[in-house]
């Protein structure tokens, strides 16, 4: 069988300016990197915004397992099998971090033969957009520390000094460190640490932003430290957003290259999935919205994070309105949230099966509550049987939600054409997409309709530390900020050994967090990590580069 950078590399991609030309953009509107990658110039939107929009379709899945689910799979594969229908579709999908593809992750470009190319470029450097990040981001934190170190003119307090700095590589070594030593020349010592580039506020306002001029808006707001009486300072009152803006001047322009079969994607932004709303760009999505019949893409880890943050936070912001859902699930996962270990999902099993089918009976409910109508993609694997797959169907039936057996791993285009009509039957029907909460509601009232109603909480606890916390955003006038709840992927509640659909528990909220140039309010439950580390086989010592120019061992 081979690799997924095997089938990769014999793929025949076509010029990127003839991409393009399929979704009708001539070479004014590209700005090319090589052959096969550009980005679309600011002026290619200001000709296409008023264009009506085609439908936007989401992909989203149940809580992820060791099993895998697909997602980003089934949504290269679910554009390819459209277009195949006679649909003009286009994908969305998020930038993938160098930290996941040396360390254990890998590539985030789809698989098999449901990908986007060119794969390597892809997942290394791409064009560079989340290096800009980086920097942009490091300079904020430089200009922050300089200010100490002149006379501290704002009256900052380095002991709350919030922004920390950003790589983006896997490096727990550099969670939690020291600053300023070696004397006074050196600035001025306090703690602080690094997060992963993609953690960065500077990623999420990049992807939450509707041009230049709102993303160095954005940047102003950016909370960095606060003063000795308690007042919040920001990026703006250090004067770094013209800065910062003028580093991403190119990073802010969606990506465009294709798939397998060269049907179009936009890959721009990777915010992270649990810090930050886990979506592609709003420039690039409305930009697919405006140029396709369909607009195809993902939000990160299962529909309890990502579609909630989707629906919540993105769609909130930027105005638009999913047309359908598609819920990706295996039966392997389904039976791993049963009870199976995953040595043992290959073998039958449908009591596991059962049990296990209240995880994604959980999800399904949940887009229901926002009015939204939804397909289950079920990716088949050779393992499963008729009595498991007939299950799925029977039990989604009965829950008024269609279920479409998925192959495009293995056939592409060809494996999605049932999804791809169930899909265009779903986003023609009438929808009453509602958001799960206003903005006006008091900051916990926020959080505890988000883990009662969408993790299915039976209570949300706070200690001291929070409760001050929110007392203090609610006094500074952030309280009508929507709200970004970090927590594990791997459950409905925040114990990752949580498995199913979780009933009786309480959700802990340890810490809280603004995001005032993104705008939201991000919670923290559980041992969120901002900055991963390396496992004991990193990724990184698979991967090598011949003398030829091949690159091997990338996923």
């Amino acid at each position: 069988m081979k690799s997924d950078i095997e089938i990769a590399q014999a793929a025949r991609m076509l010029p990127i300016v003839e991409v393009a030309k399929s979704i009708g953009l001539g070479e004014e509107d590209l700005e090319l990197y090589g052959k096969y990658k550009a980005k679309i110039s600011q002026p290619t939107w200001e000709r296409i915004k008023d264009r009506p929009d085609g439908k936007l379709v989401l992909v989203t899945a149940i809580t992820p397992t060791a099993a895998g689910e697909g997602k980003t799979t089934t949504s290269v594969g679910l554009g390819m099998a459209l277009n195949k229908i006679g649909k003009k579709a286009i994908i969305a999908l998020r930038e993938p971090s160098l930290g996941p593809s040396f360390g254990v992750k890998g590539g985030a470009a789809g698989g098999g033969y449901a990908q986007v190319l060119p794969m390597e470029d892809i997942n290394l450097h791409f064009t560079g957009d989340i290096h800009a990040v980086s920097t942009a981001h490091n300079l904020l934190a430089a200009m922050l520390d300089n200010s100490l170190h002149q006379g501290n003119p704002l009256n900052i307090d380095p002991r709350q000094v919030v922004l920390r700095r950003v790589m983006d590589l896997n490096e727990r070594a550099l969670r939690n460190i020291v600053v300023g030593l070696g004397g006074r020349v050196n600035g001025v010592p306090r703690e602080s640490g690094f997060d992963i580039s993609v953690a960065s506020e500077v990623m999420a306002c990049l992807c939450l932003a509707s041009d230049l001029m709102d993303l160095k808006e954005r940047f102003k707001r950016i909370v960095v430290a606060y003063t000795y009486d308690g007042q919040p300072v920001t990026a703006g009152d250090l004067q770094a957003a013209g800065a910062m803006t003028l580093i991403m001047k190119d990073a802010i322009k969606p990506n465009l290259v294709q798939t397998l079969e060269n049907t179009p994607a936009f890959i721009h932004g990777g915010p992270f999935a649990n810090i930050a709303h886990g979506c592609n760009s709003v420039m690039a999505t409305q930009m697919g919205l405006k140029l396709g019949d369909y607009m195809v893409t993902e939000a990160g880890f299962g529909a309890d994070l990502g579609a909630e943050k989707f629906l919540d936070l993105k769609c909130r912001f930027s105005g638009m309105k999913p047309d359908a859902v598609v819920m990706v699930a295996t039966i392997r996962a389904l039976k791993n949230h049963g009870g199976v270990a995953r040595e043992d999902l290959n073998k039958p099993n449908l009591e596991a099966l059962k049990i296990g089918f209240s995880n994604l009976e959980k999800h399904l409910e949940n887009m229901k509550l926002y009015g939204l109508p939804t397909v289950v993609a079920l990716n088949e694997f050779p393992t499963d049987t008729q009595e498991e797959i007939d299950y799925v169907i029977t039990r989604c039936a009965a829950m008024g939600v269609e279920v479409a057996l998925s192959q495009v791993w293995a056939r592409g285009s060809e494996g999605g054409i049932d999804l791809a009509k169930k899909v265009v039957k779903a986003a023609e029907t009438p929808s009453t997409f509602k958001l799960l909460y206003e903005l006006d509601l008091p900051i916990k009232e926020k959080i505890n309709l988000i883990c009662t109603q969408i993790y299915g909480a039976r209570n949300v606890q706070y200690n001291k530390a929070v409760n001050t916390m929110i007392d203090k955003l609610e006094t500074l006038g952030y309280g009508d900020l929507p709200i970004c709840i970090a927590k594990t992927q791997f459950s409905l509640s925040d114990d990752p050994n949580l498995k199913g659909r979780p009933v009786d528990f309480d959700v802990t909220i340890r810490d809280i967090r603004l995001s005032a140039g993104a705008g939201f309010i991000v919670v923290l439950t559980g041992e969120i990590m901002t900055m991963p580390g390396l496992g004991k086989t990193p990724a990184a010592q698979k991967i090598d580069i011949l003398p030829s120019g091949e690159i091997i061992g990338l996923f």
